[in-house]
């Protein structure tokens, strides 16, 4: 926590003290700038100097978004854009019912509220479940944005480490159970993982089902990569009923139809006093966007024919990824199950200079990589100095020249660095 600010008064001219100085909100100085766009402003500059940079640091998707949702905003009759109604239009809670129902998951349309995009269905969760300071037990390394939807609602993240040698699979339920504490009110998790491409076992999750039962917690489970599953399936929490009064489903369209620009998503729950909380919490801020809402209906009306092809296509750059960085020598790797990420271990000692050198000195043959330290998706200090978030976003050939490049760039700051000391 930041330290308490200390207000001086100086005697003004007239014998009166003066008004104590403006000061901002604790809060404000403890939300977190991002880790994945903190190099960016460098990268642009490095572009305007006629550097090509290869962008794996963010999962913005480089294919294009279906031409329904475009087709179908032309087609929109409207006489007014109007407010809409604040847990969702009713075309758009239809349709994610269908949606959810398609993938095995049975809900109706009263357990729904839609969302603008996933992140604000995260922090309607945080803010229905937690009282400021409670607890919610995340597994490190976690996305990154966690941090600041805890910020906003006052409430304080536990981590529980996991480890590269592994894959990042999750601990054994008994080693989780250390990490609850008597401010403990859930977990929150992403199956399939951002940032590791982890795809928890059914065995997994059902441990966490076992433990939110023992314990009384809720399961905040961020199921925004569901799709992208490549090796078997990713369970749902909603798929164990025996937990239907403490699930809570986090959902987006973002990735899944590349509609990251719509800013769609849905809080799902069984449980109608979360759901409740959450509408309320939609009434303050109104509604989300009326038009963005009616653009994705057709996606979540037939999402097969959107999904599956997006999902074959980065299963493909996710197998050249994998296979390339064996060809790098001194990486720690794993083979991602799931999502369009990966992190990776360096053999250097600090991540964060080794990306800041990568975007703002290298270059290999007017070329460079813009990369993603991954200190920023850990809470525990002085975890992930030496590892990095690697997004497969783009193109196969791209990912082939940035792998390349990353190669090369290690090399030269291996000679760097002993030509240094």
């Amino acid at each position: 926590m930041a330290p308490e600010a200390v207000l001086e008064t100086r005697p003004a001219r007239s014998g009166r003290a003066e008004a104590p100085a403006l000061r901002l909100s604790q809060r404000a100085g403890e939300m977190q700038a991002s880790p994945l766009r903190k190099l960016a402003a460098i990268a642009e500059e490095r572009k305007k100097k006629g550097i090509r940079v290869y962008h794996l640091n963010i999962g913005q998707p480089d294919l294009p978004t279906p031409p329904v949702v475009f087709e179908t905003i032309r087609s929109l009759n409207l006489n007014t854009l109007a407010y809409a109604p604040s847990n969702g239009m009713p075309e758009s809670l239809s349709a994610w019912q269908r949606y959810l129902e398609a993938k095995g998951i049975k809900v109706d349309q009263k357990e729904i509220v839609v969302t603008s995009g996933g992140s604000e269905a995260i922090i309607f969760a945080m803010c229905a479940i937690c009282d400021a300071g409670d607890e919610l037990i995340v597994f490190e390394p976690f996305y990154t944005n966690y941090n600041g939807f805890a910020t906003i609602a006052n409430v304080t993240l536990r981590p529980v480490p996991l480890d590269i040698a592994n894959g990042f699979h999750l601990p054994p339920a008994d080693v989780i159970e250390q990490y609850i504490t008597p401010r403990t009110r859930g977990f929150l998790f992403c199956n399939p993982s951002n940032p590791t491409g982890t795809v928890y076992s059914r065995g997994e999750v059902a441990g966490l089902v076992s433990l939110a039962q023992k314990h009384n917690l809720f399961l905040l489970s961020d199921e925004v990569y569901r799709e992208f599953a490549y090796e078997g399936v990713s369970h749902s929490v909603m798929s164990f009923p025996e937990v239907a009064d403490r699930a809570i489903l986090l959902d987006s369209t973002s990735k899944r139809f590349n509609v990251c620009g719509a800013r769609i998503g849905a809080l799902v729950s069984h449980n109608p006093e979360v759901v409740q909380s959450a509408f309320k919490f939609g009434m303050a801020r109104l509604s989300v966007a009326t038009v963005e809402q009616l653009a994705l209906v057709p996606l979540l009306n037939s999402p097969e024919q959107y999904t599956r092809p997006i999902a074959e296509e980065f299963r493909r750059r996710r197998d050249l990824v994998y296979g390339g960085l064996g060809q790098i020598e001194g990486v720690t790797f794993y083979k991602p199950e799931g999502a369009f990420y990966i992190v990776i271990g360096l053999p250097v000692a600090d991540a964060e200079h080794f990306a800041r050198w990568l975007i703002e000195e290298y270059e290999y043959e007017k070329e460079t990589v813009l990369l993603a330290p991954a200190q920023g998706f850990y809470a525990t200090p002085g975890k992930g100095l030496n590892e990095v978030r690697l997004a497969f976003m783009l193109n196969r050939e791209s990912l082939q020249r940035s792998l390349l490049i990353i190669k090369e760039a290690l090399k030269a700051y291996s000679r760097n660095k002993r030509s240094d000391s």
